[in-house]
């Protein structure tokens, strides 16, 4: 079979007739033999963070992947993307018309893979848990608009909100909302380890090497009840130290399937190479990658050093020199593909301009060069991120005004560290939680924000996020959230770089890759079969 790349269009709700002669996740066959998984994310237990799967806790792309697989949550984003349908829920809804009281129905017969009885005080205990340990990854967060949760009987949730909040059945559906089982979990503390308990697709268990998962077994749960069919018995994934690494294991045979996080020059190869057993999977994807900045540290603190940035960065060089046709420049925290996008950025600074840049520092009092450290990421985003951070210092050093050096740490040092404010500028990445404009706002500029930003707009925060959450038609809550984005243009609290797409690499033989990944990164693994693709 010809080594392809099947292109996925990014329209929502398109997926399914498109990829159908493809050999969609219908196609597979209930295996016995387990599908491996091949990813390089790392799930680390550390002194600081020693409960990295804990609901109330985990708050990344790759812990939060491994929660979907086994942690059911009321709501489920649908194959193919769009609103968020009921999942362990039977139903839900809104049942005011100020988006302030929302009610859940639990399927009937609902059980724990434990085969215990999954009642609604049982999701009030895991929602009330989580906003109470208020963990440091601040995942709580996204809880932030539940005031109170009743419950009626053994099956009726009733949420209570303290403001309007229409993103609200979007953040049912993440894992900070999953349900656990009280006798696993403590109600006033993290549960340390890997072990993971619940009522989804699939049971767990990790192999674990020096405090580290070295590979998840993912076993189907003859317990499970809820939306999703379950196309094979067992997954396993195995976490690589590198794509270098996880490209051999695919090549070899050792795994079925290479997910995040390829190399730009793994993608280019698989792209280009005909013949094979393999096939490049090109999936939509709302993946940003930003700057971040400590607003407090004297480096930063005044906006004008921010804003010079902001003039001279060129999103577009940085694009074409590390990731090509891979990724997009972006002008707002909002990807061009969501409801409510504005290009803030380019709309306030347009092109780069090293004269325009020189007049705001000079305005502002500030000597020339400023020296800064920009920090990144070695081991999290993938391996083109110290490439990536090269050319941002070039063409900050190459204007004159800085003086840049740039230093990478290993995400289990860089992510806490980050958090404490230890650093004046850094980079990230954003998978969002669900896709919304809200979800990529409000993580870094509302209160007890995701970042541990101490910028505080009390417009964005007091007004502005609150009138966006009021509007159930996403598209009336355009003016609200463009309001957002200008703000942040003006102000650089965070600095947009690009949106990318997503990819995925596997044997022939394996069906339902098409769906494997969602467009929030959501890997989805009961998609995944063994047969034959057309």
């Amino acid at each position: 079979m010809n080594r392809k790349t099947l292109v996925l269009p990014a329209v929502i709700g398109l997926l399914a007739p498109v990829l159908a002669a493809c050999g969609g996740s219908d196609s597979g066959s209930d295996s016995g033999d387990a599908i491996v998984v091949g990813t390089t994310d790392r799930f680390t237990a550390t002194k600081a963070d020693p409960a990295p799967l804990d609901p109330a806790f985990a708050y990344d792309v790759g812990t939060w992947n491994i929660l979907r697989q086994t942690v059911q949550t009321l709501m489920i984003m649908p194959k193919g993307d769009g609103e968020p349908v009921p999942e362990a829920a039977e139903k839900c809804g809104f049942t005011d018309s100020g988006n302030e009281r929302y009610a859940c129905t639990l399927r009937d017969g609902l059980k724990f893979a434990n085969g215990e009885d999954v009642t609604a005080e049982d999701v009030k205990y895991s929602i009330d848990r989580a906003m109470a340990l208020k963990a440091d990854s601040g995942v709580f967060a996204l809880l932030s608009t539940i005031d109170t949760v009743e419950t009626q009987g053994d099956r009726e949730v009733i949420f209570h909100l303290k403001t309007a909040d229409a993103t609200f059945p979007y953040k049912l559906s993440t894992p900070v909302a999953g349900i656990v089982n009280p006798d696993d979990y403590a109600k006033d503390k993290l549960r340390d380890g890997f072990d993971v308990d619940g009522s989804g697709p699939y049971t767990l268990r990790a192999d674990v090497k020096n405090d580290a998962i070295d590979s998840v077994v993912f076993t189907k749960n003859p317990n499970y009840k809820g939306t999703l069919k379950v196309n094979n018995d067992k997954v396993e994934m195995r976490s690589f130290a590198d794509a270098d690494t996880m490209g051999t294991a695919l090549d070899k045979g050792d795994i079925d399937v290479m997910t995040r996080t390829m190399s730009p020059e793994q993608i280019n190869k698989l792209a280009g190479t005909t013949g094979g057993n393999v096939d490049l999977v090109e999936l939509p994807g709302l993946e940003i990658r930003y700057l971040g900045f400590n607003t407090a540290a004297p480096a930063v603190k005044t906006k004008a050093v921010r804003e010079a940035m902001a003039q001279v960065i060129n999103r577009s060089e940085l694009v074409t020199k590390v990731y090509g046709s891979q990724a997009e420049p972006l002008y707002s925290m909002v990807p061009a593909s969501i409801t409510g996008h504005s290009n803030s950025f380019f709309n306030t600074y347009g092109d780069p301009n090293t004269a325009k840049a020189k007049s705001a520092l000079t305005g502002a009092n500030i000597s020339t060069p400023v020296k800064l450290t920009l920090h990144y990421t070695t081991d999290h985003y993938g391996p083109a991120t110290k490439q990536e951070f090269e050319v941002l210092q070039k063409q900050l050093n190459d204007t004159g005004l800085f003086d840049v050096s740039i230093k990478g740490e290993p995400w289990e040092t860089f992510r806490p560290a980050e958090q404490k404010g230890t650093y004046d500028v850094y980079g990230m990445g954003w998978f969002p939680d669900f896709p919304d404009a809200d979800n990529y706002l409000a993580p870094f500029l509302d209160k007890d924000n995701t970042i541990g930003s101490p910028y505080a707009n009390s417009q964005i925060r007091n007004t502005l996020i609150p009138e966006s959450r009021r509007e159930s038609d996403r598209l009336a809550a355009a003016a609200s959230l463009t309001d957002i984005q200008d703000i942040v243009a003006k102000d650089v609290p965070v600095l947009p770089l690009w949106q990318g797409k997503q990819y995925v690499a596997a044997r022939d033989d394996v069906t339902g890759t098409a769906y494997v990944l969602n467009s929030s990164s959501t890997l989805q693994l009961w998609e995944l079969g063994r047969g034959v693709r057309g």
